[in-house]
């Protein structure tokens, strides 16, 4: 495992998993088996609505707490909430959280960043992020506040290196966690010449390849995935689908990942789940499309 190391002297594995878009029993499921799979590194959210679930697949894997990356985020309707980490660790059912994050750049952003600086001198949070904040509100940050970010969490791929903002981010040793990994999803960029022949080489995916860069590039990935099983069906043995959220990292570099989780699965793909529907969620989605599989015979 590969580990970034953050300016406060924090630890921080370069990948893990995301349960962005998960319900709270998928989130268990997902973050259980990563953690027992050798995952260390979670990622989640005040605003996925899942906290409890994962929290609860944190101490069903039997994993310590201390072997743990956990990564939170902070809503803006609660940034200038007293309790509002404590109310986050009570549902996450731990006390304390290894990277805590502001999750949208709002107007009263610098009083939930006044609440982590007390949350993080209680040793109830290792490390503060900046999710999604712009260039001159994460140089507002560096300037005026007590405590200096350790990380921000912003869309980057090879199509979107983030190159200038990298280069400020080192000036303070501060690390960058990418989201959209894959460039949305854009098969332009998963199949380009280059990616292809570096996976030919290597016996990789395409995909692979690119959260392969990720990594050697000095950024922390956290592909989404969703684990749903059918055992109504039968495709000799447990399915599991791959789901990602932001339409990346579901394509091609998490089969891997779903085999080691799952060594006897039959990964099944060809499922296009964008977003979560408000109304019947991805699990319907998953239901109808392994049943128009069943009636094709596949």
């Amino acid at each position: 495992m590969e580990y970034v190391t953050l300016n406060n002297g924090i630890k921080m594995p370069m990948a893990g998993i995301g349960v962005f878009m998960m319900s709270p029993a998928e989130a268990e499921a997902a973050v259980e088996s990563a953690l027992r799979s050798g995952v260390r590194l979670i990622d989640t959210a005040n605003g996925y609505m899942n906290e409890s679930g994962t929290g609860r697949g944190m101490k069903k894997s039997g994993v310590a707490r201390e072997d743990i990356f956990l990564v939170t985020k902070l809503w803006p309707t609660v940034y200038e909430k007293e309790t509002a980490v404590d109310e986050t660790l009570a549902r996450l059912g731990t006390d304390y959280i290894d990277l805590l994050f502001l999750h949208q750049p709002t107007d009263n952003w610098r009083e939930g960043y006044k609440n982590i600086e007390k949350a993080y001198k209680e040793g109830k949070v290792k490390a503060i992020g900046l999710s999604n904040f712009p260039k001159e509100l994460l140089e507002e940050a560096i300037g005026t506040m007590e405590i200096k970010p350790q990380m921000v969490q912003v869309e980057a791929h090879p199509y979107f290196p983030q190159t200038e903002l990298k280069s400020t981010l080192a000036k303070y040793g501060m690390g960058l966690m990418a989201w959209y990994p894959l460039g949305h999803g854009d098969k332009t960029l998963i199949n380009q010449p280059v990616f292809m022949e570096l996976a030919a080489k290597y016996g990789k995916t395409n995909a692979q390849i690119i959260l392969r860069w990720h990594v050697q590039s000095g950024n922390v990935v956290f592909p989404m995935i969703l684990y749903t099983f059918f055992d109504k069906y039968d495709f000799s043995g447990k399915t599991i689908i791959p789901f990602n959220s932001h339409m990346g990292s579901g394509d091609g570099g998490t089969y891997d990942t779903i085999r080691k989780l799952e060594p006897g699965a039959r990964v099944l793909t060809g499922l296009p789940v964008e977003m979560r529907d408000a109304e019947n969620g991805p699990a319907k989605a998953v239901e109808r499309w392994l049943r128009s599989l069943k009636a094709k015979g596949e």
